[in-house]
């Protein structure tokens, strides 16, 4: 099993790439399920959960081509013959889901396993079945799998959210593109992965408007054709690439980036003491002076401060002056690096969904274990800031989320290298 070690001090300069969204190009790739012809998809990041999808298209009899060292994909469904998304495939990543709805909206039926993935609470599909049930899918739970019908093919109806979910608004707009009639979902998620997604189901023939408030209307069509598509920049490595030289010192270029996908985040990096110029290139970021300041963070839907970027946010205040307070209102038990900086001389104390971080001089490197994706990355962070050795173990969850990690950091001065286990 691979490991990661990052060893302390050095300021940071350079540029740092970023790649398309995983969480767009997972939600992307289930729409080739929508249409006969071929979706192609640019800018696509090269991740381990990216060809967790490529092996589920394929088992469901979709043909997908990696192209230019994986960042083109080339999908094809003109010819599924499973429509069975099996239980080995789905529990190893939590967007495995997202092929219900497609299927269910083409084929009129699908049965798809009840899916998996990291450990930070039990974020249930109970929102997803409930959405389609709304466009008249006949649904049951039955050994670990969900059985959905709609012999006479979906329908538009009204789905009434009571939570803001990214992957039931997903699901839900993609069925509806070829369900009869007028589909509109309330309390709808906003974020730049459901533009990302109308937009290209757009380019597939569909009408749809309303992305990117809480009411997106879908009017059906009988039938997608194929298109071409970028993928969106990944705000969740952007943000962690802009955290790089506020724990390190320095200068980083982030190539891509725009301050629209990662505002909020923006916002509290100011009130702590960082600068963000917004340039053609992309976003620069810099300590503005000396020590960072303690700031509070609530975590919320988007455009509030992304959860996903709470485990690094958290590394970084534990050496701010001052006391921060993170309050985790998407997802329970997503303090589990918590334990894992404390070891690094963090002080941090965790009640429930928050966590009140004491800001310590310097942390001292110590070995490490990743618990999901997020606080793989805060780990390996928080290290580079470190003083001594710090070696982050289980980094398989990393390489889910982030392409080459060791080579964009090292480029721009960090000292950090994999070892293979």
């Amino acid at each position: 099993m691979d490991s990661i070690i990052v060893k302390g001090g050095g300021e940071l300069r350079g540029e740092i790439p970023i790649a398309g969204a995983k969480n767009a190009c997972l939600t992307l790739m289930p729409a080739t399920l929508l249409s006969d012809e071929p979706l192609t998809l640019t800018n696509a990041p090269r991740l381990s959960d990216i060809a967790t999808m490529t092996a589920l298209l394929r088992s469901l009899g979709a043909e997908v081509s990696s192209l230019q060292d994986g960042q083109v994909l080339v999908m094809s469904s003109h010819n599924l013959n499973n429509h069975t998304a099996d239980y080995d495939i789905v529990r190893k990543m939590r967007a495995s889901i997202l092929v219900l709805g497609p299927m269910l909206a083409r084929d009129g039926h699908a049965v798809v396993s009840l899916p998996g993935g990291c450990a930070i609470g039990a974020r249930p599909v109970d929102l997803h079945l409930r959405g389609l049930e709304a466009l008249g899918a006949d649904l049951e739970l039955r050994d670990g799998y969900v059985h959905a019908k709609a012999p006479g093919g979906l329908k538009g109806g009204t789905v009434d959210f009571p939570l803001v979910s990214v992957g039931a608004t997903e699901n839900v707009l993609m069925a509806a593109t070829l369900a009869k009639g007028t589909t509109t979902i309330n309390n709808a998620a906003r974020e730049p992965e459901i533009v990302d997604l109308a937009r290209c189901l757009r380019r597939m023939g569909a009408q749809i408007e309303g992305e990117g408030t809480s009411t997106i209307t879908i009017q059906g069509v009988e039938k997608l054709h194929g298109a071409t598509h970028p993928v969106v920049t990944d705000r969740i490595e952007l943000g962690t690439y802009m955290l790089a030289p506020a724990f390190c010192g320095g200068e980083v270029t982030c190539l891509g980036g725009r301050i629209d996908l990662v505002g909020a985040f923006c916002e509290k990096l100011d009130e702590a003491g960082i600068s963000v110029t917004e340039t053609p290139r992309g976003l620069t970021v810099a300590r503005k002076n000396g020590r960072i300041k303690a700031v509070n963070v609530t975590t919320e839907p988007f455009p509030g401060f992304p959860t996903d970027l709470q485990a690094q946010m958290m590394a970084l205040l534990c050496t701010a002056e001052g006391t921060s307070v993170l309050e985790e209102k998407i997802f329970e038990n997503r303090f589990m690096h918590a334990p894992e900086l404390i070891r690094m001389g963090a002080d941090i104390e965790v009640h429930g969904g928050t966590a009140k971080v004491k800001g310590v001089e310097r942390l001292k490197g110590a070995p490490v274990m990743a618990t999901d994706l997020r606080a793989s990355v805060s780990l390996i962070l928080a290290g580079m800031a470190a003083e001594g050795e710090t070696m982050v173990s289980r980094v398989y969850h990393l390489d889910r989320g982030y392409e080459r990690v060791e080579e964009k950091l090292g480029a721009c001065g960090a000292r950090i290298e994999r070892v293979r286990g």
